[in-house]
Order: structure tokens, then C-alpha cells, then sequence
């Protein structure tokens, strides 16, 4: 549901603004930018708004921005297609996501490069408020280590090779935002020096490489980790390996998947004590089958069966999530006993400074956009806002409007 309203008042619930946080708060919209924050008492000049009026008890948080996903509701990136996009930036406010990064895989470079020029067209000329926003691409592979594949299909695993990358950004018209490599595999960190020098982020993932190879890669300009302990070299008390330098490299910003399957929860527990919020960055890597039923399903030309809440290749070999965002913000707090503060710098603030958007996103705070989640008392969504837009109301609540 979209309610198309220039001027909104949200009023009541607990206001988690970018500094403080207002109890019985209120937050005024126009135009899609957020103008004035307080507590009701300062309120003043109601009149000319449509009201929002929020429970006792429930949160008014940031929207989410999810940098790592493939797919929801029956849509992947790779669909390369408006229809898929349309579904993706439609659904996503359900789970409290306001902007994303676009994920490819690992396939043929007409499939890589069909998906880098629709979601570029998009990007470009069917934005809209009220649904999530595309904040650019993140091509997952296919530069990545075949010993750690993962469900990227080993047939189209490459090295990395700059001018590849360069004529993709060319398509992409420059929205490759984040690329995941393996750095043992790139010559001389050929490209992640390029990548840094254009300011796009490099991260490992799908690699082999050491502790010592992390550590020149950085030094090249490596500052992102993708999805922490899946398919990377573990820590070991000789070989620290990817996740050591997760643990110890300050220049690191490391995502996770917070769903209690790809990472157990006492081990999300420990990351999260040896990173804590100020680096960590909550994902869901999902694919197509998020929001759908139990069955058989595509990835990357790959049958994937889901079932139970895991995407499976096979026995052993997980294949994306169908986590929502909504949950790995539950999650993380109950894993770690963090805080709503906390989960709000991992999925919102970090993501928002990593891909350089925080004067616009990932906070609320005068001037930025009206991206927010409207959480209950259990902290599900129970609507969310995108650029002021009312993109989602829970269908078992009603709102006071006027």
C-alpha cells in the first residue's frame, strides 16, 4: 500500500534519531526529507500534516540498508528484467529494507553483463518512493577462488582481471559499488589497487588467502570482508587466516549473516565481541526463494532446494539465505545480548558510512531521507517509509491517519 502524502507527522513511540533517543517522540516529513524531531511536548504546527500515529511502546528506527542480497519473492538480480527489480525494491520494505546493493554471481559474462545494464537502467529511470532504493551493484564473483565456490558455479570462475572490470562498470554505468574477490588470486592486487584509485570497495570472500595475504591486500586497499566465515580460510592458531584478519584489522568492515545457520549463534557471539558494532555489518545474502514456500528453486542456473529456513546445492553446501533483514536484527541481539542501538548501527549506520551515503541514509537526522521502520513491541515491522513514502502497513494493525 501506498499512501502519496507530502507532508507526514509521525507521532508517538520511541525515537531512535541519529543522536538520542525521544521518548513519546514525534518526526515531521516533507518531501520525503525529514524536517524536525522532538519529544510531543515540543511539538507545534500539526495542523497542515497527515498523521501517523504510533503505539506506545514501539520503535521508530532507520531503514535498513541490506549491501549483500541476491533475490526475494520468486526475483534475483541475475533475472536481469524491470518485472524482477519492480519485485525486489517492492518487497523489501516488508522486511525493513529501505535501500540495497543489487548482488550478482558467478556466470557467463552475457548473463554478469545483461544484469549490470537493466539494474543500471533502473537505477537511472524507475526509482520511485515507496519502495526500496537500489544504492548500486555488488558483483559477487566471478573473480573468487574455485576451492571456495560455494553455490558459484565453479564452470565461470575467473581470475581478476581489470579491464573485464572496467568495461562491466562501463555497462554498469559506475553503480559497482562493492566487489568480492579473491586477493590471492589477484596478480600484484592489480585490481583491488584499481578499485581503490576509484573509490569501490574490495572485499574478500570466496578465498583461500592467509593472514598475510589479507594484510597486503589491505595495504593494497582491501577494505571489506564478505559474508565472515563462510567460504573463506578459518581461524587457525598458526594460520589466522580471513577470519583472524576479520578479528584483528581495524581497516576491515565485515559482514554477517546473522540467521543462526550459516554462523552458529555462540560463533556470531564471539565475532561479535572481537569486532563489535562499530564494524560489523549485518546482511542476508538471500535469494529468490525469500518469502516463498518450501520447494525447489534457481540460482545461478543451480537447483537449489529450500526447506526449513535453508537454501541447500546439496547436504552440505548452503546457497544464500532466505533471511529477512527484519530478523537478523532480532537475531543479533539475542545471540549477543546487544542492544536496539547496537543492531541499528549494524544494519543501517555502518552499511550507510561503508558505501559513503551517510549524508542521506543509515541515520535519522534532520535533512536526510525519511527512510524509517516502525517496529512493535517485539520489534517486527509494523510499517515502513521509504523517502516518505508509506511502502508497508502490517495487515493485522491498523494506523490513525488524517
Amino acid at each position: 500500500m501506498t499512501i502519496n502524502k507530502e507532508k507526514l507527522l509521525i507521532l508517538g513511540g520511541n525515537i531512535y534519531a541519529e543522536n538520542q533517543v525521544y521518548e513519546n517522540g514525534f518526526m515531521k516529513i516533507e518531501n520525503g526529507i525529514i524536517t524536525e524531531m522532538g519529544t510531543r511536548s515540543q511539538l507545534t504546527d500539526s495542523k497542515s500534516y497527515h498523521v501517523l500515529t504510533v503505539p506506545n511502546g514501539y520503535s521508530v528506527v532507520p531503514g535498513m540498508i541490506d549491501i549483500h542480497i541476491h533475490g526475494v519473492n520468486g526475483a534475483d538480480t541475475m533475472d536481469a528484467t524491470r518485472e524482477a527489480l519492480d519485485t525486489m525494491t517492492g518487497t523489501l520494505p516488508k522486511e525493513g529494507t529501505t535501500s540495497f546493493l543489487a548482488t550478482t554471481m558467478t556466470e557467463g559474462s552475457d548473463a554478469i553483463e545483461k544484469a549490470l545494464k537493466a539494474t543500471a537502467d533502473y537505477m537511472l529511470k524507475h526509482q520511485r518512493a515507496g519502495h526500496a532504493e537500489i544504492l548500486g551493484l555488488h558483483l559477487e564473483g566471478p573473480f573468487i577462488n574455485p576451492d571456495k565456490a560455494g553455490a558459484q558455479p565453479l564452470s565461470q570462475i575467473r581470475k581478476p582481471c581489470v579491464a573485464t572490470f572496467k568495461h562491466w562498470q562501463t555497462l554498469a554505468k559506475d553503480q559497482i559499488k562493492v566487489v568480492t574477490l579473491a586477493p590471492e588470486l589477484d596478480h600484484d592486487y592489480e585490481l583491488i589497487r584499481y578499485l581503490k584509485e576509484h573509490g569501490i570497495i574490495s572485499s574478500v570472500g570466496h578465498s583461500s588467502a592467509s593472514f598475510d595475504e589479507v594484510g597486503e591486500a589491505i595495504d593494497a586497499g582491501l577494505s571489506h570482508v564478505t559474508h565472515l566465515f563462510n567460504q573463506m580460510t578459518g581461524l587457525h592458531h598458526r594460520e589466522p587466516g580471513i577470519v583472524g584478519a576479520s578479528f584483528l584489522r581495524k581497516e576491515l568492515m565485515v559482514e554477517l549473516i546473522s540467521d543462526g545457520i550459516h554462523v552458529r549463534p555462540e560463533v556470531i557471539q564471539l565475532a561479535y565481541n572481537q569486532i563489535s558494532d562499530e564494524r560489523l555489518i549485518l546482511i542476508t545474502d538471500s535469494m529468490r526463494a525469500k518469502c516463498l514456500k518450501n520447494g525447489q528453486y534457481d540460482l545461478g542456473g543451480q537447483t537449489v532446494i529450500v526447506k526449513d529456513g535453508k537454501a541447500l546445492l546439496d547436504e552440505n553446501t548452503l546457497a544464500g539465505s532466505v533471511l529477512k533483514m527484519k530478523d537478523a536484527f532480532m537475531n543479533i541481539q539475542d545471540f549477543t545480548s546487544s542492544d536496539m542501538t547496537s543492531a541499528i548501527k549494524m544494519t543501517s549506520e555502518n552499511p550507510a558510512k561503508q558505501l559513503n551515503v551517510f549524508d542521506r541514509k543509515g541515520s535519522l537526522a534532520l535533512q536526510k531521507d525519511a527512510d524509517i521502520v516502525i517496529l512493535d513491541e517485539n520489534k517486527d515491522v509494523y510499517t515502513t517509509l521509504c523517502k516518505g513514502k508509506i511502502a508497508y502497513i502490517r495487515e493485522d494493525d491498523t494506523h490513525e491517519t488524517n
